[in-house]
């Protein structure tokens, strides 16, 4: 019974891995999906949030983050992002603030850490 416990518990932490660090490219334009922080951000994606999960292992830092797909969404659109990841091709920074949720250091400072994005082409 221990036996099967086990592996259940092992498969059962398998496909919850799995489900984490599949590439989201099958995400419509605004889709967002939760990844680790060792999962690089997708080019057409930002960062758009961050926090700790154990999930994706132990640390002080934060280890997961929500990615946002910008790719297809129509010229004029704005956005908010966390500063951990460029704007994709065809955005430009519109405005730089502080944002508690954009986070991604285990020493976290007041500076500007989040832009706003609009799509310009």
């Amino acid at each position: 019974m221990a036996r099967l416990r086990t592996s259940l518990l092992a498969l059962g932490f398998t496909a919850a891995t799995l489900a984490l660090t599949m590439s989201p490219a099958q995400a419509a334009p605004g889709d967002v999906t939760n990844v680790c922080s060792s999962t690089l951000t997708p080019s057409g994606f930002v960062d758009v949030q961050w926090w700790n999960s154990f999930s994706c292992g132990s640390s002080f830092d934060p280890n997961m983050k929500q990615i946002k797909q910008l790719t297809g969404l129509p010229i004029g659109t704005t956005v908010n992002a966390c500063a951990s990841t460029y704007p994709p091709a065809g955005w430009v920074q519109v405005s730089s603030y502080y944002n508690s949720s954009c986070r991604y250091s285990s020493v976290p400072s007041f500076n500007n850490n989040a832009w706003q994005l609009k799509r310009v082409s």
